[in-house]
C-alpha cells in the first residue's frame, strides 16, 4: 500500500496532509476515549506492541511492487481485534514513520497518503465491526466468516484508497488504469490469507486466559460489549 514515489506531485499533495490531519483527529479521539476507559499506561504498551508487529510486517514479511504501489500482509485486522482501534490506528502510524525514518526515507513524502490509505480504512472496518458482531460475543469468538468480513472492508478499503490516490495524482489514462487494476487484483489475494491468521491468533488469546482481564489487550476480546 506504499503508493509509488511521484504519482502524487506538486499542489496535489496538498490534499494528503487534510487526510492525514483527519486520521490523526480520528485516532486521538480513539485513543483518549481508551485512555479514559483503561488508562494511559495499558493504551502506549498495546501501541509499542502494534507499532514494533507493523514494522515487522511492512520491513520482514515478503512484500513486492504491484502496479502503482507495494502488496503487503498489513494485518490490520489483527491488531484491531487484538489491541483495539486507537493503539492499531497509533501503531500502523508509527511503524509506517519508523520504516520511513530509517529504511525508506523515499516514502516520506507520501506519509500523509500512506498513512491516510492504512488508518481510514481501520476506522470504516471499526464500526463495521460494532454492527456486525454481536454485542454478546467476545472477538475470540468470532467466526471465519464475520473475520473474512472484516478482512474485505478493511483491505477492500487499502485499495480503494490506493486506486483514488493513483487517479488523482495521474489521471484515467489506460496505463495507470492497467497499474490500478493488477494492484487491486493482487492486494485482494490477501483477503483470503488473512481471515486465517486472524483465528489463529484468537485460538493462541483462547488459551491465555491470564489475559481475561488484563487491560493490555482490547477489552472486547475476551467480553461482551458493556
Amino acid at each position: 500500500m506504499h503508493i509509488e514515489a511521484g504519482v502524487v506531485q506538486g499542489a496535489k499533495m496538498v490534499l494528503s496532509y487534510g487526510t492525514a490531519a483527519v486520521s490523526f483527529s480520528v485516532a486521538a479521539k480513539l485513543a483518549y476515549e481508551n485512555i479514559k476507559d483503561s488508562g494511559v499506561l495499558p493504551f502506549a504498551v498495546k501501541t509499542l506492541i502494534s507499532t514494533i508487529l507493523v514494522f515487522f510486517f511492512f520491513e520482514v514479511l515478503p512484500h513486492h511492487p504491484v502496479g502503482v504501489s507495494e502488496v503487503h500482509l498489513i494485518l490490520g485486522t489483527t491488531l484491531f481485534l487484538i489491541f483495539g482501534a486507537s493503539s492499531a490506528a497509533f501503531g500502523l502510524a508509527l511503524g509506517l514513520l519508523i520504516q520511513g525514518l530509517f529504511f525508506t526515507p523515499f516514502d516520506l513524502p507520501q506519509y500523509g497518503i500512506n498513512v491516510t490509505t492504512l488508518l481510514m480504512p481501520l476506522f470504516a472496518m471499526s464500526y463495521v465491526a460494532s454492527k456486525i458482531i454481536p454485542k454478546d460475543i467476545a472477538y475470540k469468538d468470532i467466526k471465519y466468516a464475520t473475520a473474512l468480513k472484516l478482512s474485505l472492508m478493511y483491505q477492500g478499503g487499502i485499495v480503494t484508497w490506493v486506486a483514488f490516490w493513483a487517479l488523482y495524482g495521474q489521471g484515467f489514462g489506460v496505463e495507470n488504469l492497467s497499474e490500478v487494476f493488477s494492484f487491486g487484483a493482487a492486494y485482494m489475494s490477501v483477503v483470503i490469507l488473512e481471515p486465517f491468521i486472524d483465528l489463529a491468533v484468537l485460538a493462541g488469546a483462547k488459551a491465555l486466559n491470564s489475559l481475561k482481564s488484563s487491560s493490555y489487550v482490547e477489552a472486547r476480546l475476551y467480553n461482551s460489549a458493556k
